[in-house]
């Protein structure tokens, strides 16, 4: 396991320099330019230009990427064409709300998600089994920014109950009880696009479990449903149920970009939307490399989970 780990993590290297390679072209060659932020009417071209030196746009794309690529190496991300500001301290400062977003809404759509599924699975082709595969497909069918808006009109215009967004009442400490009620929202949009993919996951993998000698075995020799469950059932349908939840960890350093638009939420998504509005191409840059490190790191921390829950799956 130990050489496996090694090899995926030194093969992280190449894939991560294609790419930022990729990212960079695409990122530099989309229409509009940075320097547009800073033109005024009085501007002369000569003070443009000389924008555009500072800013080091009139390089080559290939010096351009040469001379990130360096800084990159050193620990440096930049400075953000927009704010000026480092883009370490800019992220410092958008990856704590995503953070705390994005994690808690995995955990409430997962404690929710997975006992439904099996709960679905269960009572296969029952009014509960519907019922549930019905919400599912709701929680898939229904777009992130309609649910959140119905929910802001319902709970925040119509019933006064909840604000509409931000992170916190501005001009007053409401200390966790505040942030809670800013958290209340968001929480319930994300946690149902997780959860009503991860339902219909741990339903299907659930009843091919169910449907095994083994668990008929179990039956057959008196165990309890719960014995069967705990120690027969679940155990055999996590590679699924891992599988998808390895392809939402990197949402918790991503963040949710439509999510935190519509509700004011400071991270990392609705940065990410900033920096294309504004053409920021130091942090749009690091953001995407950012998420692509989550996603590839992600990928390992998967195949080692594979390897603890079967003991039949060797990495070599």
């Amino acid at each position: 396991m130990k050489k496996y780990i090694i090899k995926r993590l030194l093969i992280v290297i190449p894939v991560l320099f294609m790419i930022s390679v990729g990212a960079f072209m695409i990122v530099n060659l989309a229409p509009g330019n940075p320097v547009d932020l800073y033109v005024s009417p009085d501007m002369t071209t000569e003070q443009i230009e000389a924008t555009k030196q500072a800013l080091g746009l009139n390089d080559p794309l290939t010096v351009q990427y040469a001379k990130w690529l360096m800084n990159i190496l050193k620990g440096n991300l930049g400075f953000s064409f927009s704010s000026r500001l480092p883009v370490s301290t800019i992220l410092g400062q958008r990856i704590g709300p995503t953070l705390l977003l994005m994690s808690l809404s995995m955990v409430v759509a997962y404690s929710f998600a997975i006992p439904m599924g099996i709960l679905s699975a269960k009572k296969q082709n029952s009014i509960v089994d519907y019922f549930v595969t019905g919400l599912s497909f709701t929680g898939i069918s229904l777009p992130s920014f309609f649910f959140g808006l119905g929910l802001i009109y319902v709970f925040a215009v119509k019933l006064k109950l909840l604000p509409t967004g931000g992170t916190k009442l501005l001009g007053v400490d409401g200390g966790i009880a505040d942030q809670i009620r800013h958290l209340i929202l968001p929480v319930i949009v994300l946690a149902s696009q997780f959860a009503a993919n991860m339902i219909r996951y741990a339903r299907s993998s659930m009843i091919e479990v169910y449907n095994e000698n083994y668990i008929r075995t179990a039956t057959a020799k008196g165990l309890k449903p719960m014995q069967i469950l705990g120690n027969h059932g679940v155990r055999n349908a996590l590679i699924p149920i891992i599988t998808v939840i390895g392809a939402d960890i990197p949402k918790i350093v991503g963040g949710a970009i439509v999510t935190e638009q519509i509700f004011q939420w400071p991270g990392i998504g609705s940065l990410m939307v900033a920096s294309i509005n504004s053409r920021d191409y130091p942090v749009l840059m690091a953001v995407t490399m950012i998420s692509a490190v989550a996603v590839l790191l992600a990928n390992i921390l998967v195949d080692i989970m594979y390897a603890v829950v079967d003991p039949r799956i060797k990495f070599n």
